[in-house]
């Protein structure tokens, strides 16, 4: 379990503490485990962060409840109710903008008391976010993207945000202290793929609400509303294959559709939002969009679009191929990374066709041939590869990419008459990145009439994305990611498929050699695959110069794209405040200069990080730290307890002065569910400590029963103990309220411990280890 997920556990528990009156608590999902189900978001959430769980109750029925001391570490998160839920998307080509609205009531702080709330967003496929607004009583937030050297210097930006991806497609950030009972609404924009099969449209938005974020209360209206507007951009008749919400159709046009899903409901979605359509065409079709530079738009280049659609020919017959698939075997792809790239790469090889021919390379330092030369396909080489891949492969070592792309290149330098595909598969980054490029590069200009196509998958976060898909594009080739190891295999199945099912090689498009100051995305136009439609977009004006220069920061900051040359922040508006009106790009570049003579104390603006996924992890590639490992595992609640009392408790009587004796005793040591540093209840850690005096000792340092006259006798008395390099201390007042309610035990007598020691652990032999515990 993630620390994400292990957060949220740890709140799911302490919503037990919440009073609901007359009202019952959602009832938990059937088969809702830490087992068997993931606790991370499947739709747009806000939790609150919780670091003391004294603040958890309802802030309109506050209850009696026991005392709870101490700290979560790290905090737990709990999922806030929702009051409103709303989205509208919009379909154009391959890609769909998506803004959700929503509305969650802080509904577990008591009044008067306020926690930062955490808000995630799932995307769907390559998402990418484009907006975000928060508006909370008092003050409103707003988001604006600003270069990554803006922030480089400033040391004055609030960081507070803190923002950051899970598994590449939930994006997370922090807003500071809220009020409970506060009413929190946010507007999340962003951009994702829609995937494309056999000439049809597949849109699958994250939707699905967990039981427990649905209010309680008969009276509270849960109200979902969905808009879809689809535009095909040709004038072609759009078909409606399926949907899973009830949409109802609005309008139709030639080439455009709108539908509306509006409804009561008892319950929040429990199904991501799915929509299918298609634009019937057996032949290849395409077009032009042509826009003029906007008017606030620095740029005055004009903009295009060129797309070309494969049609849904099923009788078209691809090229045919000869592919090589390069495999990383380093130290960091053990385990789960490395058994399902295997097996998407079989997979892969028993798509092939009869005509086509492959080989592998594995590499880590070193590199390992399945065969000296390109193998036809048969049944008896597709088993031996399969054969050579199960029991001939030791993962472990570095990882050296270049050689591997070389020895690849250099066997299908003799191919004729097929498409020559390389597949590379690695889980890491490497120092000679701009040495392959350069390589590759090389490679291709000698190729023939078809040179290789280059075909790039990442697996987790640190290898270098940006650095793969450039490869890939150098290469006329194609590339995704798996940010977790359960996803490599149906990713990388689907990556293949895609490239190897190319219908149309070496796409030029003839204007585009008269236009000066070209930029184009994707630089180097892809072949087209029955699998992708075939979109590039750019700028130009005039004739053609003899150099073009490519700028991702001032291209992702005027069309408000994020890249890993940007960031984003939060504007803080303050209500009252005169609204926010619409400013010239030139006006935008004085903003963010101005950030840099933001005072030090100021809360305007929350800086939330890169949006981007990064360039890659030198030292965790050459330390082999396998994909999707935290830096730190955050154990459960009851494990931090026992090491942090251990720790207390065994300084504490080494610390204790000795009366003399030369004989060590045994006393019975407990810490009661009142001194539990987790949530209402909790275990109770027994422990035997031994040493000299240990009875009189242990009775010394914890003071007297009575927590009253504790509080008299021993006013600064408390208990020292470090957790992860931070230093915690529980002091006499929150380590009992009585006689009978206090946190601490130990044994009185000799006698007394002797008695004890048996009842808990029974038996214990003068050989047996100091120092073990057992939870009941």
């Amino acid at each position: 379990m993630s620390e994400f997920e292990t957060c949220v556990d740890y709140g799911l528990k302490l919503s037990k503490r919440i009073n609901y009156g007359k009202e019952l608590p959602p009832a938990p999902e059937p088969g809702m485990s830490k087992s068997s189900e993931s606790l991370l978001p499947n739709a747009v959430m806000v939790y609150a962060v919780v670091p003391e769980p004294e603040a958890v109750d309802n802030p309109d029925v506050p209850s009696y409840q026991p005392y709870v001391h101490g700290r979560c570490d790290p905090p737990a998160m709990m999922p806030l109710h929702m009051h409103g839920a709303a989205m509208e998307v919009e379909c154009c080509l391959d890609h769909a903008n998506v803004s959700f609205r929503g509305k969650w009531r802080l509904h577990c702080i008591k009044t008067g008391r306020k926690c930062d709330c955490r808000i995630a967003i799932p995307m769907g496929d390559q998402g990418s976010i484009l907006g975000l607004e928060v508006d909370i009583t008092g003050r409103s937030y707003h988001s604006q993207l600003i270069t990554a050297e803006e922030t480089k210097d400033n040391e004055k930006i609030n960081k507070g945000g803190d923002g950051n991806y899970l598994k590449g497609s939930i994006y997370t950030f922090k807003i500071p202290q809220v009020g409970g009972g506060t009413i929190i609404s946010v507007k999340a924009t962003w951009s994702q793929k829609l995937a494309y099969n056999e000439g049809q449209f597949c849109l699958n938005v994250p939707f699905s609400f967990p039981a427990f974020v649905n209010p309680i209360g008969k009276k509270i209206s849960k109200r979902e509303k969905i808009m879809l507007n689809v535009n095909s951009g040709f004038g072609n008749e759009i078909l409606c294959k399926s949907t899973n919400h009830a949409l109802k159709e609005l309008r139709r046009e030639v080439g455009k559709m709108g539908f509306l899903y509006e409804a009561e409901v008892p319950t929040w979605s429990s199904a991501d939002f799915n929509f299918s359509y298609s634009v019937p065409s057996k032949d290849l079709f395409g077009g032009v969009f042509l826009q003029s530079p906007l008017l606030r738009d620095f740029d005055d280049r004009q903009m295009f679009c060129f797309y070309l659609f494969p049609g849904n020919n099923q009788r078209r017959k691809a090229f045919r191929k000869d592919v090589i698939f390069i495999i990383d075997i380093s130290g960091s792809m053990n385990g789960a990374p490395f058994e399902n790239a295997k097996n998407a790469l079989i997979s892969s090889l028993s798509k092939l066709n009869s005509e086509d021919s492959f080989n592998v390379i594995a590499f880590n330092g070193e590199t390992y041939l399945f065969s000296s030369l390109l193998e036809p396909v048969t049944q008896g080489t597709i088993s031996k590869a399969t054969q050579w891949l199960s029991d001939n492969l030791t993962v472990g070592g570095d990882t050296n990419i270049l050689l591997p792309l070389k020895q690849a290149m250099k066997l299908l330098a003799e191919t004729t008459d097929s498409i020559p595909l390389i597949f590379l598969i690695t889980d890491g980054a490497v120092e000679d990145e701009r040495d392959i490029c350069n390589f590759v590069k090389e490679s291709l200009k000698s190729g023939g009439s078809i040179s290789p196509r280059l075909c790039t998958f990442g697996i987790g976060l640190y290898c270098n994305h940006y650095f793969l898909q450039m490869l890939a594009q150098i290469g006329r080739g194609y590339f995704d990611s798996a940010y977790d190891a359960d996803s490599v295999d149906f990713r990388m199945q689907r990556l293949f498929s895609t490239a190897s099912s190319v219908i149309l090689a070496n796409v030029t498009v003839g204007a585009l050699e008269h236009f000066d100051s070209l930029e184009l995305l994707p630089f180097r136009i892809p072949d087209l695959s029955c699998g992708s439609p075939l979109v590039v977009s750019g700028r130009y004006t005039g004739n053609f110069p003899d150099s073009v220069k490519i700028n991702g920061a001032e291209m992702s900051l005027q069309t408000g794209v994020p890249s890993e040359y940007t960031h984003m922040i939060l504007h803080k508006t303050d209500k009252g405040d005169k609204a926010p009106q619409p400013i010239l790009m030139q006006e935008v570049f004085n903003k963010i200069n101005s950030l840099r003579q933001v005072d030090s104390e100021s809360q305007n603006v929350i800086f939330l990080r890169n949006l981007g996924v990064g360039f890659g992890n030198l030292s965790a590639t050459a330390a082999n730290i396998p994909p999707g490992t935290e830096q730190i595992k955050s154990p459960e609640a009851t494990e931090l307890l026992v090491k942090a009392a251990s720790n207390c408790c065994s300084r504490l009587v080494d610390r204790s002065s000795s009366n003399g004796s030369t004989e060590e005793e045994k006393t019975l040591a407990m810490i009661k569910p009142d001194g539990v540093l987790a949530f209402v209840s909790g275990p109770v850690l027994v422990m035997i400590l031994k040493k000299e005096n240990a009875v009189a000792d242990w009775r010394t340092l914890i003071g007297p029963t009575d927590a009253q006259k504790a509080k008299i006798t021993h006013p600064h008395r408390f208990f020292e103990f470090s957790l992860f390099g931070s230093a915690y201390k529980l002091s006499s007042e929150q380590c009992g309220l009585d006689s009978e309610k206090n946190c601490v035990h130990g044994s009185d007598s000799l006698e007394s411990a002797q008695r004890e020691i048996s009842f808990f652990f029974g038996e214990i032999s003068s050989g047996d280890a100091v120092g073990e515990h057992d939870e009941l």
